[in-house]
């Protein structure tokens, strides 16, 4: 009889404990999925945010393009790049890594939006004064129409001429790693754990009417992930100022010139794939390339 009664009281004891436990488990059951029911609601919001970054992106891509011709592909291969990243944000459901990831991809694709229409800022407003050039042209050839029509063709000769030789102008761009022997000797490599510079080569044409004289030349170098390759010299222009990859001074004297520039590379920023070069005469953007590192 005894021990049937301590029996009964350790039955007792242990469906109390059981019973503690399993309500202490019901409480954390529920506390644990109103928390994930609260973090993917915030990561689900995250996610609808970072729609409306890159639709509003996309948006300001479209103006752009639609008012700018000279800049026209640049435009359109970012533009394609952040629809794509658009794409690959409704198509996967939002967590803390992929938020990270998309808002570091996003901030590089601001980067890139402010570097290009800078560009296209300068270089409107190079048309705008073009223009205004122009204009005032054909106010004088107007009025140079009333006395002779001989008067009009030579001065529309002239602005032609003026026209032509406003900027100068480029070929034969190409970009290209190479490695630096202890020589001096410059070798063409296209592997990124070799090389030591990135060269960029081109010929400025002859041009009989372009002032002869010392002319600034810089470089841009940007890498797969829109990162500037280079030493970061910043120049200050009449514009704003501006971030080169190289920079030289050569002298012009009308005649076809072979320049090239060594950018200085960083092993963080060497990485396989394409890579984007702009050459510029002081702030005027001359040409653009690519090449690809593997």
């Amino acid at each position: 009889m005894m021990t049937e009664k301590k029996n009964n009281t350790a039955l007792k004891i242990l469906t109390g404990v059981l019973a503690v436990a399993l309500l202490a488990l019901g409480i954390y059951t529920i506390k644990f999925y109103n928390e994930e029911k609260e973090n993917k609601a915030i990561l689900t919001k995250e996610k609808e945010v970072i729609e409306d970054e890159l639709n509003d992106l996309i948006v300001k891509y479209d103006e752009a393009i639609e008012e700018n011709q000279i800049m026209d592909q640049n435009l359109v291969d970012a533009r394609n790049r952040i629809e794509r990243l658009l794409d690959s944000v409704e198509d996967n459901e939002a967590n803390l890594v992929l938020i990270s990831r998309y808002r570091r991809e996003i901030g590089n694709l601001k980067a890139e939006k402010e570097r290009l229409f800078r560009v296209v800022d300068s270089l409107n407003r190079q048309n705008q004064m073009m223009s205004q050039t122009l204009d005032s042209t054909n106010v004088v050839l107007e009025e140079r129409t009333r006395i002779s029509d001989s008067l009009q063709t030579t001065n529309q000769d002239l602005s032609n001429k003026v026209d032509r030789a406003a900027q100068l102008k480029i070929t034969n761009l190409r970009g290209e790693g190479v490695i630096v022997r202890n020589s001096g000797k410059l070798v063409e490599n296209d592997r990124t754990r070799r090389i030591d510079q990135v060269r960029t080569c081109f010929t400025i044409t002859a041009n009989d009417l372009a002032g002869p004289g010392e002319r600034d030349m810089y470089v841009q170098v940007y890498n797969p992930e829109n990162e500037l390759v280079g030493d970061e010299i910043v120049v200050e222009h009449e514009g704003g100022a501006m971030v080169y990859s190289a920079a030289s001074k050569v002298y012009y004297e009308n005649n076809e010139l072979d320049v090239c520039l060594l950018a200085n590379t960083n092993e963080d920023k060497l990485l396989e794939g394409t890579y984007k070069v702009y050459v510029y005469a002081n702030a005027t953007l001359l040409g653009t390339a690519s090449f690809n590192l593997r």
